[in-house]
């Protein structure tokens, strides 16, 4: 039997068992939250001694050993017991042990509840700053390789077959665009946190006249939660968070999926330095992206925090209820994984050449200006769908003729599908003078990706 030192033991009587002990204990993850727990400590503290529930004297021992306690937490030299159960709970017990019942009093007006809903609350907004530091980060490593392949084209592809040429800056400035969605949505989430539940207790809030403003304002909160029962039970922030996570992970999984297949043997578009690369152990000539591989699959372990989170929340009775206790594994696993797969791909973006000889010497293959023939076709006066026929069938003509491009097509032979083609045809067909041709804004030519670089160039510094 574990011997006791909860708050709720004289409610109960006998020893707890063992099992029980190691099954409600959260301290091994929760401890994390030490730091947020003591912050939100220390402003409760403050304002007690604002509305007079305690002195100024003992406002200052409070103050003075939870700041001893945080530096022996940072330090190492805190012994963490996991009869406590939870992070709250330790930093209480080794603050009564430290200055007896002054310590007592911290816990007035307050629960574990509101607590554990303020700590997440804290520790989110700040790991909310990291992970858009990590993206940013990210993005101008797109930008500096982008801004190194402005003129070079490479094919697009749509349902992984050739569509159309673009620009190589154009495909990775892509990523760029989607993390900075991603980027937005955390800060959307920040707001929406960004208020405190602190002072609401375990449910209704307290018959003391607790100062619920001077803790929020304390600890940087916009504002406060007005519903002591929403407050105590609200894990929205947390799915939330997950959400924004597995957006984060979907992106870098593309980025994985397509760089995987282009450093491929049989693509061949880039290369990526050999120290972000491993071996294998039966095969010597191996070179194996398995770090984009990684990336590609801690996707699947953010979506499975999704979807616990999700579960966790869906059959609750109102306030709270002691299943939310497993959200902290859900929410900094999420975290967690996503900080290492941010770092890690913006080593590799750093660290990767597009191989844009090879790319260029196999252009000509999968008549990549067929659309850009269709469009000259419509500047001629022919409506758009008879020409996509018109295109259609040439294309059709030049693989039975076992022709490899359009510009093979002799212009008898042109003029034989349509009277309206002229020998300017041979401009706008080639990959390349497909690309230089784009003029819609956003566009995949080298005038549209020079404004975008130069627009993310800004925009980035600013972040």
């Amino acid at each position: 039997m574990a011997k006791s030192k909860r708050s709720w033991e004289k409610r109960l009587g006998g020893e707890t068992d063992e099992l029980t002990v190691d099954f409600v204990e959260s301290l091994s993850y929760d401890k994390r939250l030490y730091k947020y727990d003591i912050a939100a400590s220390v402003a409760h503290a403050r304002m007690l001694g604002e509305v007079g529930l305690i002195t100024k004297s003992e406002l200052s021992e409070i103050q003075k050993a939870l700041f001893e306690i945080s530096d022996e937490i940072a330090t190492g030299r805190f012994r963490f017991d996991k009869t406590c159960e939870d992070i709250h709970m330790a930093i209480e017990a080794a603050l009564i042990k430290k200055i007896g019942d002054v310590g007592a009093k911290l816990h007035t007006g307050r629960s574990r509840n509101d607590q554990v809903a303020t700590d997440m609350r804290l520790w989110m907004r700040d790991e909310i700053e990291l992970l858009q530091t990590r993206i940013t980060l990210l993005q101008r490593a797109f930008v500096k390789l982008a801004a190194k392949y402005t003129e070079a084209v490479m094919p697009a592809y749509t349902h992984l077959q050739r569509a159309q040429p673009v620009v190589i800056s154009s495909y990775l400035l892509s990523f760029v665009e989607q993390l900075a969605r991603d980027w937005q949505r955390l800060k959307n989430c920040s707001e929406l946190l960004n208020i405190s539940p602190l002072g609401c207790g375990a449910v209704a809030g307290s018959t003391l006249a607790l100062d619920r403003k001077s803790t929020a304002k304390q600890l940087g909160f916009e504002g406060i939660v007005w519903n002591s029962i929403d407050a105590a039970g609200d894990r929205d922030f947390c799915a939330e968070f997950i959400f924004d996570c597995a957006l984060i992970a979907v992106h870098l999984s593309r980025l994985a999926e397509d760089w995987i297949i282009y450093s491929t043997g049989e693509f061949n578009f880039i290369r990526i330095d050999d120290k972000y690369c491993t071996g294998s152990s039966m095969m010597p000539q191996k070179r194996n992206p398995d770090i984009l591989e990684l990336i590609r699959a801690k996707t699947g372990s953010v979506y499975g925090a999704l979807m616990a989170m999700l579960t966790i929340l869906k059959a609750q009775p109102s306030t709270y209820n002691r299943d939310l206790q497993e959200d902290k594994i859900h929410v900094f696993r999420s975290a967690d994984t996503i900080e290492a797969a941010l770092d890690v791909a913006a080593a590799v973006v750093a660290n990767t050449k597009f191989n844009t000889d090879h790319i260029a010497s196999g252009l000509d293959s999968g008549f990549l200006d067929a659309t850009a023939l269709a469009e000259y076709l419509v500047k001629k006066g022919v409506p758009f769908r008879k020409a996509h026929g018109i295109v259609g069938s040439l294309v059709a003509t030049c693989e039975q003729q076992d022709k490899v491009k359009l510009s093979d097509i002799s212009l008898d032979e042109f003029k034989a599908a349509s009277e309206l083609v002229d020998d300017d045809v041979y401009s706008c067909l080639g990959a390349a003078n497909v690309a230089k041709r784009y003029t819609t804004l956003g566009a995949a030519g080298p005038e549209q990706v020079a404004k975008q670089i130069a627009y993310w160039k800004d925009q980035l510094k600013e972040q």
